[in-house]
């Protein structure tokens, strides 16, 4: 059977159209992964060498599914690539994440750029670090610098195309850092470039930036590899950056054989740096491609779709498509309100355990932030509900496994300061803290790397004592030795050997803790795991792997790329942002309210917008039942705060929702009713900031009402305006008052707390 016939129709036309820009929107659930594998194994069925062809993803995981999905297609496939099975030529794809392939094409040519073909990937934690220790000599304030603030607007910075020469000289951006109080943010800026470039590191946005950056330095290079990736694909579009746009861009240059593929409406990264325009403007860009829709959905029921499709065509800014399923018509979305949050959570795991017959791993809880946790964890503990957190801390994150990462890191890559700092107090060797920061301040003044200022301490200076200096040579010494040898074994043999001689592995083995023994079992997997990528290189005719291969994959894995592993029936917890490209037969959606979802931080219309996208991204994940709550006081900041139903419950059409009426589930309607005209509510004036669209069967006009229809009246806070309509939300049970104020625009208010005066 030909392979193609697996396909439905918009698919295959998608599959089969090669040359020339394509944009494939692919709705959820409608088989994204299945059209680029399919895409790919027609093309090496119609000849084009693999290595011709480029396949950019955003997590490891989804580049391993699609090979092993083409090795699987394989065998019904007829090779005419020199006689070679399309088998064994998948191995010679370029495909792989943005970072991990420009890993690849860069170190060939890193000298090029200032570097070395060994140079370190810096993860976040070691850029935090270095931000950190930047500060620290600087004397700032940790309360107002912190490393994980300062790196984020870094990335932003770098993603936007704004090294730090250019920084200083923005005067928008020097503005928003006098707002925050970080008046020196542009010379941090600096400072972590300048360190980066020193220590032969690169972050994980230095990738990208260092690729185009070498095309435009070499002509040769540039074209070299516009003419190796004749054709380019591109997964997940909706969340490429600017950086990535214009990688893409160059790389497709002159032939522009590109396919991209992604969703608009799942487009939910733009704090990390996500551009939505990319997707959005994909035609504009390339006037000739091909536009193809991918509209029917193969996960969830006809009414999850339904409902999922009637919230989000309320966004402005989408490209038009209509997702269908022919599954099952399926059961309504299930709403229920709650007096606080505990017993939200408490609704949540009881209605868990009554369904646990479905297996644990059918469920998964989202909710908007990991805050949110805390008290669903509790509920799940008392109940001996088994579950996991999405996205806790990943196993190549914990310390032993960065301590030991960090010898190898420095073994090949000696200007690699974070690596020294973590290591040389580990073992224990009379070199503390004091020692440390002399070396780094010499070092610093001298324009030298840490470890050069270690051997030869004399040649810079340094202020340190006979018996110290040879307690830095020595550790210098060893260092040095490892990195003659780290050329001469696979990363096997070279991790085992410098595990063994630094004291490592005898260190660990001395502590008989019952957390030492997990520490030294948690070193014998990194061992394992190292031993394991040695023998899958083998396998793919791939003679010597250095230890650099191993330390370029580890540094840039993902959460998806290590969760989930765990095959124990567990309930899933993570927000929302985690359960992207994730499925699960039942969904809990916890804390539907105001300033949470949407979050209390978007006020723009293009931020609410992606809060909506958001809650599709949750609805959509939802194979067969989906149950979203919401809290009518939450305990935030210490205190129990009241809260409103979102906005976004009004978007839903009424029909696709069942609103949960019976007293065993806490909360009745009568109760429900009776929190919203409660005096306690007097806080509130206003359920939405932004204009809220009432949807058909939801709404029904208050006679009762003093306002009506036409009045001019007057808010303290918006001024003067004319009620559009009062009217009763069936689904909330809120009274509520829609006013077109002169200034402010359209808004939806709680009617017992708009405290309106009559214009």
């Amino acid at each position: 059977m030909d392979f193609l016939d697996q396909l439905n129709p918009s698919q295959r036309e998608a599959v089969t159209y090669t040359e020339g820009a394509s944009l494939i929107v692919a709705g959820a659930g409608s088989g994204k992964t299945r059209v680029l594998t399919y895409r790919i194994a027609y093309l090496l069925q119609q000849g084009v060498p693999a290595s011709r062809i480029m396949a950019l993803t955003f997590t490891n995981k989804a580049a391993r599914e699609m090979k092993e999905r083409i090795r699987n297609l394989s065998p019904t496939l007829p090779s005419r690539e020199g006689g070679r099975s399309l088998q064994e030529a998948y191995r010679y794809l370029m495909m792989g994440t943005f970072h991990s392939v420009c890993t690849r094409l860069l170190r060939p040519h890193a000298e090029v750029l200032g570097y070395t073909r060994d140079f370190t990937i810096y993860d976040t934690a070691d850029s935090k670090s270095l931000i950190k220790a930047i500060c620290k000599e600087r004397g700032l304030d940790d309360k107002i610098y912190k490393p994980g603030a300062v790196q984020s607007r870094i990335s932003m910075a770098k993603n936007s195309g704004i090294p730090p020469r250019e920084y200083g000289s923005n005067q928008q951006l020097l503005r928003e850092d006098r707002e925050q109080r970080m008046y020196e943010f542009a010379i941090i800026y600096e400072l972590y470039q300048a360190r980066l470039i020193a220590a032969n590191a690169m972050d994980f946005d230095d990738l990208l930036i260092n690729m185009i950056r070498l095309m435009d330095a070499s002509e040769e290079v540039c074209r070299r590899y516009q003419e190796q990736f004749k054709y380019i694909l591109v997964d997940e579009y909706q969340d490429t950056n600017y950086i990535q746009f214009l990688l893409v861009k160059k790389l497709a240059e002159p032939q522009n054989n590109i396919c991209v593929v992604g969703d608009d409406a799942q487009s939910i990264y733009s704090f990390r740096g996500a551009d939505i325009r990319n997707i959005l403007n994909f035609q504009r860009v390339y006037p000739n491609a091909r536009l193809f829709k991918l509209e029917r959905n193969y996960r969830s029921t006809q009414t999850i779709v339904n409902a999922a499709n009637s919230l989000i065509h309320k966004n402005s800014h989408q490209i038009e498509k209509t997702v269908y399923s022919e599954k099952e018509t399926g059961e309504p979305l299930n709403l229920q309100a709650y007096m606080d949050d505990r017993t939200e959570a408490l609704g949540i795991a009881t209605r868990i355990q009554r369904m646990r017959h479905k297996g644990y791993n059918a469920f998964a809880v989202l909710y908007r932030t990991n805050a949110q946790s805390r008290v669903i964890e509790g509920e799940l503990r008392k109940l001996n509900i088994p579950y996991r957190i999405y996205g806790g801390t990943s196993f190549y994150q914990r310390k032993e496994i960065k301590d030991a990462l960090g010898y190898l890191r420095l073994s090949v890559n000696k200007r690699d300061n974070e690596a020294l700092l973590r290591i040389v107090g580990f073992p224990g060797r009379g070199i503390g803290e004091t020692t440390m920061k002399k070396v780094s301040t010499n070092a610093i003044e001298h324009h030298r790397c840490y470890l050069d200022v270690m051997r030869e301490p004399d040649d810079t200076g340094l202020d340190v004592s006979a018996a110290t200096k040879k307690k830095l040579q020595a550790f210098a010494l060893m260092i040095d030795q490892f990195s003659d040898q780290s050329e001469e074994m696979d990363a096997f043999r070279f991790a085992e050997m410098v595990l063994r001689t630094s004291g490592v592995m005898t260190a660990l083995a001395l502590d008989r803790s019952t957390e030492g023994i997990d520490r030294a079992q948690n070193v014998q997997e990194l061992l394992n795991a190292i031993h394991e990528f040695v023998e899958q290189r083998q396998n793919e005719g791939i003679d010597y792997t250095p230890i650099t291969d191993f330390l370029s994959e580890v540094s840039l894995l993902t959460d998806q790329d290590e969760n989930l592993a765990d095959t124990t029936e567990r309930v899933t917890l993570m927000t929302v942002h985690a359960a992207k490209g994730l499925e699960f037969p039942v969904v809990f959606i916890a804390g539907m309210e105001e300033n949470l979802f949407p979050s209390q931080f978007a006020v723009k219309p293009s931020e609410i917008e992606e809060e909506r996208r958001l809650l599709y991204v949750a609805i959509t994940r939802a194979m067969e039942q989906c149950f979203l709550s919401y809290a009518r006081q939450r305990f935030r900041n210490g205190s129990f705060t009241f809260a409103s139903p979102s906005r976004f419950l009004n978007d839903i059409e009424r029909k696709y929702f069942e609103v949960e009426t019976s007293r065993s589930s806490t909360t009745s309607r009568s109760s429900i009713t009776s929190l919203t005209s409660s005096s306690s509510f007097s806080s509130f004036s206003s359920l939405s900031s932004a204009p809220s669209t009432p949807v058909s069967g939801a709404t029904s006009e208050i006679a009762s009402s003093v306002w009506k229809a036409g009045d001019r009246v007057a808010h303290r806070v918006f001024g003067e305006g004319t009620v559009v309509r009062v009217y009763r939300d069936e689904v909330t049970e809120n009274d509520k008052i829609e006013i077109n104020f002169d200034t402010q625009g359209t808004k939806t208010l709680l009617l017992t707390h708009a405290k309106l005066e009559r214009a």
